[in-house]
């Protein structure tokens, strides 16, 4: 008997490896199905996703809330991305669904909603403005398609402010870590080290992607492409490299990473090196940091890492440099130069 299943959604999508796979939502900006079409846990999946759908309430902060979840600048976010908008979402609804739209307009609003995000940055400031940003970015959406009046939380500003000026990997932290750290988990070291690229960039890349000599790849959150020459040290690591597969980084298993297995055996890793202070995402300013050291322009570091010029100048004018004590020698040692001659 063949069961014909309503609103489902098919999207196709290019994997790290090159071939394709879709993937299926009970409908547009739904929850994901488990299992093949036609299967029983497909249909079962289907139908808890339809039992847990509720009928929006019209007339509050849900229903636009809802909207942009089924809209195609949202299915047009990274996978990544919308998986940390829909948990930001779920705290929105939770605490701020109810709330009449046509309170918006009232200027008491505003107060009313900061006050909600200093209830949350009492556990975390930055989860707080994370969550101010994605209600802020849904209600633009909804403003520009006349589903509400106002927008309240324009122009909020951040309450969290961090600064990485004293999160640099040091020799130390490096020896360290290969000295006690597994095997598998050297080869993404020294490829953060001398590429200056995200983890999940990383995690990704496939061999194809290195020719001997050099590293070719297109980042997936700004879609630059880069071209980096290989220095002899990852060289060496990657020529001596077994290949499991069509991925460069593998597990213990020999398969790929998942981001959050990733994560936490790299926090293992960590605790077992005696390292603490800094993390694997520190690892991309840390090579723009040894970049500069050894005199690298903005330009020539910004070519390697895919950074914008100004991003470059903004790590190193802001975040790094300025601390770094070995700045202090080179320069002294350039003085001195000038000096004798």
């Amino acid at each position: 008997m063949r069961v014909r299943l309503k609103s489902i959604n098919s999207v196709r999508k290019r994997l790290a490896d090159g071939t394709w796979k879709t993937y299926w939502y009970a409908w547009k900006g739904g929850p994901p199905l488990r299992g093949e079409p036609g299967t029983p846990e497909f249909v079962a999946s289907y139908n808890e996703a339809v039992a847990r759908k509720i009928v929006t309430p019209q007339g509050t902060l849900q229903s636009p809330l809802r909207a942009y979840q089924a809209s195609a600048e949202f299915s047009g976010l990274r996978e990544r991305t919308r998986l940390d908008y829909v948990k930001q979402i779920k705290t929105i609804e939770k605490d701020l669904g109810d709330y009449p739209l046509s309170g918006l307009t009232d200027r008491r609003t505003r107060g009313i909603f900061m006050a909600w995000r200093d209830r949350l940055a009492a556990n975390s400031r930055r989860q707080a403005d994370y969550a101010w940003q994605v209600l802020r970015r849904v209600l633009s959406w909804s403003l520009d398609r006349g589903l509400v009046l106002a927008n309240p939380c324009e122009r909020g500003g951040r309450l969290y402010h961090g600064s990485r000026a004293d999160k640099i990997w040091t020799d130390a932290h490096e020896g360290a870590f290969l000295a006690s750290a597994p095997a598998y988990l050297h080869l993404p070291l020294l490829l953060a080290l001398w590429t200056g690229q995200r983890q999940g960039d990383l995690l990704r890349l496939p061999w194809s992607a290195y020719d001997g000599t050099h590293i070719r790849l297109r980042q997936s959150k700004t879609g630059t492409r880069v071209v980096i020459p290989v220095g002899a040290p990852l060289k060496a690591a990657l020529d001596a490299a077994t290949k499991h597969g069509p991925l460069i980084l593998t597990n213990s298993l020999r398969r790929p990473w998942a981001s959050h297995s990733f994560q936490a055996a790299w926090g293992i890793a960590m605790r077992k090196a005696g390292i603490v202070g800094v993390t694997f995402h520190d690892l991309r300013g840390t090579a723009v940091t040894r970049l500069a050291l050894v005199g690298c322009t903005e330009a020539e570091i910004a070519t390697i890492t895919g950074h914008s010029l100004r991003d470059v100048r903004s790590i190193l004018d802001a975040n790094y440099l300025h601390r770094d004590p070995m700045l202090a020698e080179t320069a002294i040692r350039k003085l001195e130069r000038g000096a004798s001659r």
